[in-house]
């Protein structure tokens, strides 16, 4: 067996076990909280008081006009110096839910607003409020017209949490350095991560398939249903 392939035959568990215990959790935490802000954005966007509007949006315009790694270094090394100190992974998943917010709040306001009127309408004459009307009619229609672009975006993420080595958080891409940091080969190393990280998207890529297959074809809700 040539040597090259023997590293990474070795290397190989080092590197899933760091995707399965770092890398997944941190972006099914991140995902998470990220999808909570970005649906309150969403809402607020559209519903909200005039300076909760003003605020959600400087938060977007914040979060979506820097660097995802300029966000992460200054929340995981400038904020202790006014006292707030975070361990790697809380401030991993702190930087990466603040993006994902940001990025999907207009996704979400985007596919609620495509929502034709008519259907706010229906749901009104069935004497619904309009949380009523929302929860019942309109999401389920825009969250089926949001999958492919919120599953992008989880896709997207995944490869994301490699800017966690920076914060030392051992995820894939930290493995990886870790190991060519001892072995003195880089370029199999950084090479192997990377596919580890294609196989992590491609599995996530044909879950994304199935799921637009299911539920990508929407009804539009109507009095009669």
């Amino acid at each position: 067996m040539p040597a090259w392939l023997h590293l990474m035959a070795q290397s190989l568990w080092p590197l899933l076990y760091a995707g399965l215990v770092f890398t997944v959790p941190l972006t099914l935490a991140s995902f998470a909280t990220g999808m909570v802000l970005a649906f309150g954005a969403a809402l607020v966007r559209l519903f909200g008081q005039r300076w909760a509007v003003a605020a959600v949006r400087f938060y977007i315009w914040l979060f979506r006009g820097s660097p995802l790694l300029v966000q992460l270094f200054v929340i995981f090394y400038g904020l202790p110096n006014v006292g707030i100190v975070l361990d790697p992974l809380t401030a991993a998943i702190i930087g990466f839910s603040l993006n994902v917010g940001a990025y999907n709040a207009e996704v979400i306001r985007g596919v609620i607003e495509s929502i034709p009127r008519g259907q706010w309408e229906a749901a009104y004459s069935m004497n619904m409020t309009r949380a009523q009307a929302l929860r019942r009619a309109i999401l389920p229609q825009a969250l089926r017209v949001a999958l492919p672009a919120l599953s992008n975006s989880f896709i997207s993420l995944v490869k994301d949490t490699s800017l966690a080595a920076v914060l030392t958080v051992p995820e894939i891409f930290q493995a990886a350095q870790r190991i060519a940091a001892v072995t003195y080969e880089p370029l199999i190393l950084y090479t192997e991560a990377a596919l580890v990280y294609m196989v992590f998207s491609s599995v996530l890529s044909q879950a994304q398939g199935r799921l637009e297959a299911r539920y990508g074809r929407h009804a539009l809700f109507s009095p009669g249903r």
